[in-house]
């Protein structure tokens, strides 16, 4: 089947998507955050990042996160401070150039980065003079290597010329701008009024600068959405033409997200409402041309992302849909994620917290997990399923040395209802593909063989969004 092909009955569709809305994780790792333990503290996770194990060649991920925003959307659910004070970015900066040095410092192999990230928050809270003084060190201690993707999250909102210059200055060459919706009465509702001038605009600067990529954020279920409304945001989206699309679903996470409580549940749309938006939307993308990576990912088909999809290099990881393969991710920044060979770590959230971690020992680290052989395993099956939709039994035997139809004979039989609906098909060796319609359904899937999912549910704890 073609990637590229999305062609599904919209009944059958409707009648089948319904049974499949559950919690569920999004896979940005495996075993997810709610498993790891305190156990695994700032030294552990210094000593995983000196293991002598690797090659100065060996490419490095780098994500940064900048918490700072002004005024808060009612919608999000991000670790975010709202501020316009100036000395709070002020000992951010002293703190993660500190953080910074300390990691680099722990590390037995220097290495290059492959990757820059900044993510929020709002990273252009940040004056262009503090972007600057950001970047050089975060490249003093892992310099860049000729080629790699250097990326930014930013609100245009708050990002000016004078950000995009800065910003360019540095070497980073894809921007992704929060758009979520451009109908009036709901950003009304999520508290961000945002105008079609205002964010094209910034667009074309960015363009005109050189930015390789622009990259569009739009969420689908806020309130006060309909299917015509929505169309009228994915007309204009198309009109301006980003080269990426990330159409997320509105997660609802209250116990989270404490102001999404004023959306009444009469503002939101209702499940079959909501399913029609996302459907529209994801045919009026490829209709134009984009092609469909993965769960709420789209691009066109010269972009790299694409490429990734057809190579089969595809990886997923806490920054989404990635090309990064087999590259050690290390966080910078309050709540942020490292990602190693055998390992996650994650800092301290709140700002206070993870400044006062970084003064005392360097590094902020409040949970981790180590990855066990099963882990291992599990997570190169969910991968697969995330990231191609498709799990080949050859290359799991390559990988591990065992068959995997009789390693996950149990989770292969649950996986029977959805063969029956039409959205897994499965080969006697157990190789299974993931049809069009089961695409949307991708978190379901990788679902049956998460060995923590069943305990976690039977807690009854609230961990996850809706699947849909």
């Amino acid at each position: 089947m073609s990637r590229d092909v999305f062609s599904i009955d919209l009944e059958h569709a409707e009648a089948i998507l319904p049974r499949y809305v559950e919690a569920g994780p999004r896979y940005t790792s495996y075993p997810t955050a709610p498993v790891w333990k305190e156990t695994y503290d700032a030294e552990r996770f210094r000593a995983d990042l000196g293991r002598s194990d690797v090659a100065p060649g060996d490419g490095l991920s780098l994500y940064v996160h900048v918490p700072f925003c002004r005024s808060l959307c009612h919608f999000c659910a991000c670790n975010r401070v709202i501020t316009r004070k100036e000395e709070l970015p002020a000992r951010y900066l002293d703190s993660i150039e500190r953080e910074v040095v300390a990691v680099r410092e722990a590390m037995a192999v220097p290495r290059t980065a492959t990757q820059q990230h900044w993510g929020g928050g709002t990273p252009t809270h940040l004056s262009p003079f503090q972007v600057r003084r950001l970047f050089r060190a975060v490249c003093d201690a892992f310099p860049m290597r000729e080629g790699a993707e250097v990326s930014i999250e930013v609100d245009p909102r708050v990002t000016t010329e004078a950000h995009v210059e800065a910003l360019r200055a540095c070497g980073m060459n894809r921007i992704s701008l929060g758009v979520q919706d451009f109908e009036a009465r709901v950003q009304d509702a999520i508290h961000r009024e945002q105008s079609v001038e205002q964010t094209a605009a910034l667009v074309e600067q960015a363009r005109r600068a050189g930015f390789e990529g622009v990259n569009f954020d739009l969420i689908y279920g806020l309130p006060f959405q309909t299917v015509d409304s929505f169309a009228r945001t994915v007309d204009t989206v198309l009109a301006i033409a980003p080269d990426r699309i990330a159409l997320y679903s509105y997660a609802h996470v209250t116990w989270v997200a404490k102001q999404q409580r004023g959306f009444e549940r009469t503002d939101l749309p209702d499940p079959h409402a909501k399913l029609r938006i996302m459907l529209m939307a994801i045919r009026r993308f490829l209709d134009a041309g984009y092609v469909y990576i993965g769960m709420d990912h789209f691009a066109r088909p010269d972009d790299e992302l694409a490429r990734a999809l057809r190579d089969r290099t595809l990886r997923r990881n806490f920054m989404g849909y990635t090309t990064q393969a087999g590259v050690d991710l290390i966080g910078f920044g309050p709540s942020a994620i490292s990602e190693l060979r055998d390992a996650y770590a994650q800092s301290e959230r709140s700002l206070d917290a993870w400044e006062a971690a970084v003064l005392e020992r360097g590094l902020a680290t409040m949970r981790g997990h180590q990855l066990t052989d099963d882990d291992r395993a599990r997570r190169w099956v969910i991968t697969r399923i995330m990231c191609h939709g498709e799990v080949r039994a050859p290359e799991y035997r390559e990988a591990f040395g065992a068959d995997f139809a009789s390693a996950y004979a149990a989770e292969l039989e649950r996986l029977d209802a959805m063969v029956d609906d039409g959205l897994v098909e499965r080969d006697s060796d157990g190789s299974l593909r993931v049809t069009s319609l089961g695409r949307l359904l991708l978190r379901n899937v990788a679902m049956t063989f998460d060995a923590y999912l069943p305990q976690q549910r039977r807690s009854g704890a609230q961990l996850f969004s809706k699947t849909v």
